[in-house]
């Protein structure tokens, strides 16, 4: 009867332990499913650990039990905020376009020698990546090198994953490089031992960097299979060319296009911009333009891309801005912070119908302007003042975002509210990038503590008015909000019913007498695989309390067990779901799930084998 009441006891005893590894479980497969969105499974993990250890109370080392606020404390981990600081930072360089001015320098020399470029673009990006998030840098490096590749005639399929692949291999080299590497860090200081600082383990993540970029640039691209694009408009040309508007350069007095002459038919000078033909007075010039001076009074009717319109508007030496009121765009009465350009049709029976824009007393009401035109049917010729609209017209509006937003309810001319975005504030470039280098630098050099650096750089990019704080709050990104808050609840949970003390004693037993690399090469493995199927945030949350108790009871540095989860959580190749760069080039480069398995994977392996290899030399184990 005594014994029986024992594995009673012993049996409710570690019913939180097995609950645990449940709802662990439980999480692995979700989030791997995706059957459920990522932030449900995230508020379901927690509000089952919270219903746990409030029916199974649990006791910590210091006599008090496992609370709601234990539990909830990964929301306001100085790790957490530091990842949403550098988030907001990251937006305010690529919304003032501050690393423009990179990408331009390599697209030009790029026209010269492609194929080298291609390969400085991937160093570039990886080194990049090293101090900023991978997200914006693949965002602004993958139309250069899509397009140097149609230039030499590469399949887009062959470099666009690349991009992805060197992005994460250089995050993996600083201590900000990656979210995973600072949540990793956050783990260490809380067991008492000194804080990872910025470059404490770039020296060692550099051999696996460069080993990866050595298969990324030169081996990866004759596995990748050359993928045409679809039959219809694919998405990487959509991306790289664009849908093209009608728009128009009005020659004021200060308008720096007059004086311009043609050249070989061409005016050079209307980069990326068709000139379709220009009103001089009652005549009408069209190409090709031969011995043609533009002069005050023209108007330039040109077909462009969205993307090449909104550059233009915002460089100082904008011709299209110069043709616009002052008073109206960009002067005193608007904010240019405040800019936002959408695209909205005529509807169908709208009152706009056979009118023109200066016409459209309904349009005036809007307190917009007009930069663009698109009629689907032709591309016209004439100035966009002059076209009768019709039914199905898209119309590029720019104005405040309350007056674009205000158009909700107007039935003439139907708003495509998924298509208003915030125009770049280019003059705010400098600014940017100083505040950029400074938060980087204090970092760095060890001023102060990365959270605190990061929080008033983010806080600096506000005050400066680099971004505003709706664009500051839509940079936050609420799934790693809330899957870092969870990995977190799970960390802790483990660690407070016994889990990761009771993994690293059976991976220990498991290979007793096994030397420490064959152990850290096991570690490295079963974390390398895991992270292409849970998120690098929760992979290195979970398995850096399992490291550390692992490291003590083999009385070894705690610090390379750790980095051993850093550079395992950082191999996120094999699937597109792994990262969310990955899910960033799929489209592009015309890639199946089993594209990124066929490449993806032995870079996995690539990168182990030098880790058993390289790793275990460098710190003399």
């Amino acid at each position: 009867m005594i014994h029986l009441l024992d594995i009673y006891d012993g049996f409710m005893a570690n019913i939180p332990l097995w609950l645990c590894f449940v709802i662990i479980f439980f999480a692995i497969i979700s989030y791997a499913a995706e059957k459920i969105s990522l932030e449900v499974t995230s508020l379901l993990i927690i509000a089952a650990f919270l219903v746990l250890f409030y029916l199974f109370p649990v006791m910590l080392e210091d006599g008090r039990n496992l609370s709601s606020v234990d539990l909830l404390a990964g929301f306001a981990n100085p790790a957490l905020i530091t990842i949403l600081s550098l988030l907001v930072i990251g937006q305010a360089l690529f919304q003032t376009g501050a690393l423009d001015g990179v990408a331009q320098v390599v697209s030009n020399y790029g026209e010269r020698w492609p194929q080298i470029t291609i390969a400085v673009i991937f160093i570039v990006a990886g080194v990049v990546s090293a101090f900023l998030n991978n997200t914006p840098v693949v965002i602004m490096f993958l139309p250069i090198i899509i397009g140097l590749a149609r230039k030499i005639n590469i399949a887009e399929s062959r470099v666009a994953m690349g991009l992805s692949f060197i992005s994460i291999l250089g995050g993996m080299t600083t201590l900000i490089g990656s979210s995973s590497n600072l949540l990793a860090s956050s783990i260490i200081e809380q067991k008492g031992l000194p804080a990872i600082q910025f470059f404490d383990f770039t020296l060692p993540a550099l051999i696996l960097a460069g080993v990866g970029a050595i298969y990324v640039i030169f081996i990866m691209p004759q596995i990748l299979k050359t993928r045409e694009a679809s039959s219809g408009e694919d998405i990487a040309a959509n991306a790289a060319r664009g849908k093209q508007f009608l728009a128009q350069i009005r020659l004021n007095h200060n308008n720096p296009l007059i004086g311009v002459e043609s050249r070989f038919g061409l005016f050079v000078e209307l980069k990326d911009m068709t000139v379709r033909s220009i009103n001089r007075g009652y005549q009408t010039i069209l190409p090709p333009f031969e011995d043609v001076t533009l002069k005050a009074g023209d108007v330039v009717i040109v077909a462009a891309t969205r993307g090449v319109l909104t550059k233009n508007f915002n460089d100082k030496n904008g011709f299209i801005k110069a043709s616009f009121d002052s008073r109206n765009i960009g002067g005193a009465e608007l904010d240019p912070a405040d800019l936002t350009m959408a695209e909205s049709i005529i509807a169908p029976a709208s009152r706009m119908i056979g009118q023109t824009i200066n016409q459209s007393n309904l349009l005036a009401q809007t307190g917009c302007n007009v930069l663009g035109i698109q009629r689907r049917s032709r591309m016209m010729r004439q100035a966009i003042d002059e076209v009768r609209l019709e039914a199905g017209d898209v119309l590029l509006l720019l104005g405040r975002r309350s007056d674009i937003f205000g158009m909700r309810g107007f039935r003439d001319l139907l708003v495509l509210e998924w298509s208003a975005t915030d125009m770049p504030l280019l003059s705010h470039a400098r600014r940017a990038l100083f505040v950029f280098a400074i938060t980087i630098a204090v970092a760095a050099l060890g001023f102060v503590p990365i959270v605190i650096s990061a929080f008033i750089g983010a806080l600096a990019m506000i005050m400066m008015g680099a971004l505003n704080i709706r664009q500051a709050t839509r940079a936050i990104d609420r799934k790693i909000f809330l899957l870092i808050g969870a990995a977190l609840a799970m960390s802790t949970s483990l660690e407070a019913v016994g889990g990761a003390s009771l993994i690293a004693q059976s991976v220990v037993s498991g290979l007793e007498g096994a030397p420490v690399w064959v152990i850290l090469s096991s570690f490295f493995l079963l974390i390398a695989v895991l992270t292409n199927f849970l998120s690098n945030h929760a992979t290195a949350v979970l398995f850096a309390p399992i490291a550390y108790n692992t490291a003590i009871k083999l009385n070894i540095d705690p610090q390379i067990f750790i980095y051993t989860v850093i550079f395992a959580a950082n191999c996120s190749f094999a699937t597109p779901i792994a990262y969310q760069t990955n899910l960033l080039v799929m489209s592009p480069g015309n890639y199946k799930f089993f594209d990124f398995v066929k490449a993806g994977v032995p870079l996995v392996i690539l990168l182990w084998i030098t880790f058993t290899i390289a790793i275990p030399w460098y710190y003399g184990l």
